[in-house]
């Protein structure tokens, strides 16, 4: 009886330790499991979390809202033109008949305010005699054309209407590549289609003819003829760009398309409002953009950037402290790798306003504040050239005392050749110091007479022809 006791007593401390080493070691091993995980687990579960997300919030919705908050705020537009039909000998002779209208062109618009005000392409709209605009419920009306940017390609229309959906701008500089958005127009007159894409770049320069550099969007967005003027937004439904050129041998996508940023275009549309024109912002600098080649013959060690040849005396640059030789890297924190990078983000900004520049000067990097100046240009009509002011430095260069510089010829020049670069020295045998001189002898002139210009080359030749 005693030695079943003890037998019975010693199964039971038995089982209490090993039920006691079971919990002890499993529970500590759960706990130790738990506490514990590796770096990549952790960074998969996360982007695992996120992506989950992404998909449940944005990827099932936003696509489809965006394509919904945005097809009623593009438009229509149509470029219209209209003649008289003679019915009779009578009519032809004297000009009269029955008035026609035919349709000319069409593109698309973006509606920028509950009131009617719209934004599209310049060349949309360019020679109209009348511009119809129709909304996506099918009502048209004839728009008023308020303000046109052709060197910016935009134009500025407003229609009698109220309570219209409308598109609210978007940062373009906030864009990022890679990001889905979306193309909303009108190709080949099929009305509200909807294509997406990414953005493929950004700062884009499609040519530098006239000497006017451009900065766009870069999407492969499917944008055909008709989608000129139509709406670039992002997965919220804000409008990032407004649809303005494809690149293209056969006149259809083939992959790449552009748009003007909703920054550039805002800044435009606001010019137009309160000043009739597009007025522009520079630093007061003159260079080159940077590359492997350049670098090498500036014996310099960046690849990317802007380099400065000069600086314009007196202007916001040359106040700021800029010179000769430095290397802009950034302005306002947006990176210059080339030089529609610059360009791009100042055709944004209002003369007047600051921008803080970020350069290397000795290879030692430097910040400065610059106020922005405006760019004065002034369009001699009667020759079809536009001309700006010329820094002293330059006219020596020249070997002139005076003078003001053809910026660009315009597409009403006297000639087809391309007279930027040139000097006009003198105006009806009157010499001139700035474009103040040229606008005080244009307007003062008798248009009746016929008007004599004397033109510079830079290798110092002088003709001076003679335009009635």
């Amino acid at each position: 009886m005693k030695k079943s006791i003890q037998l019975f007593t010693i199964a039971l401390c038995a089982s209490a330790l090993s039920l006691g080493g079971y919990h002890l070691y499993l529970e500590q091993e759960e706990v130790n499991s738990q506490e514990y995980q590796t770096p990549w687990a952790t960074e998969a579960s996360q982007a695992s979390t996120q992506l989950a997300s992404y998909y449940a919030d944005d990827a099932n919705s936003n696509f489809t809202e965006a394509a919904e908050r945005t097809v009623n705020a593009v438009v229509h537009v149509k470029n219209v033109t209209v003649t008289r039909q003679a019915r009779n000998a009578f009519e032809y002779f004297y000009g009269s008949g029955e008035t026609q209208k035919a349709i000319r062109g069409a593109g698309s618009g973006v509606i920028l305010s509950p009131d009617g005000l719209i934004v599209t392409n310049n060349h949309v709209i360019k020679g109209a005699a009348e511009v119809q605009v129709t909304l996506n419920d099918n009502k048209t009306y004839v728009a008023e054309v308020l303000g046109t940017a052709p060197d910016n390609d935009i134009a500025l229309l407003k229609i009698d209407a109220s309570n219209l959906d409308y598109l609210p701008f978007g940062d373009s500089n906030n864009v990022q590549i890679g990001e889905w958005v979306l193309a909303v127009g009108n190709p080949f007159n099929l009305t509200s289609t909807v294509t997406a894409g990414i953005v493929s770049a950004k700062a884009r320069d499609l040519g530098k003819s006239d000497r006017n550099f451009q900065s766009f969007i870069q999407t492969d967005a499917a944008v055909n003829p008709g989608n000129s003027g139509g709406a670039l937004v992002n997965t919220r439904g804000e409008l990032i760009g407004i649809n303005t050129a494809i690149t293209s041998q056969t006149g259809s996508f083939i992959g790449y398309s552009f748009a003007i940023p909703s920054n550039n275009a805002k800044k435009i549309v606001d010019d137009l409002l309160e000043f009739g024109n597009v007025r522009k912002a520079i630093l007061g600098v003159r260079g080159s953009e940077l590359n492997g080649e350049m670098a090498k013959q500036l014996e310099v060690d960046n690849t990317q950037g802007f380099y400065i040849g000069s600086v314009d005396p007196e202007s916001g640059a040359s106040v700021a402290g800029l010179k000769e030789g430095d290397i802009i890297t950034a302005i306002d924190d947006i990176k210059i790798r080339k030089f529609s990078d610059m360009t791009g983000y100042l055709n944004s900004k209002n003369p007047g306003e600051t921008v803080s520049v970020n350069f290397i000067r000795n290879n030692n990097m430097k910040k400065t504040d610059v106020v922005l100046d405006i760019f004065e240009v002034y369009q001699i009509e009667e020759i079809g050239v536009e001309v700006i002011d010329i820094s002293k430095d330059d006219l020596k260069r020249y070997g002139a005392e005076s003078g003001v510089l053809i910026n660009k010829t315009m597409s009403s020049s006297f000639t087809k050749s391309d007279l930027s670069g040139l000097l006009i020295t003198k105006i009806d045998e009157k010499e001139v110091n700035s474009i103040d001189d040229v606008k005080s002898i244009i307007t003062s002139r008798n248009s009746d007479e016929p008007m004599l210009v004397t033109f510079l080359s830079p290798n110092g030749q002088e003709k001076t022809y003679v335009f009635r």
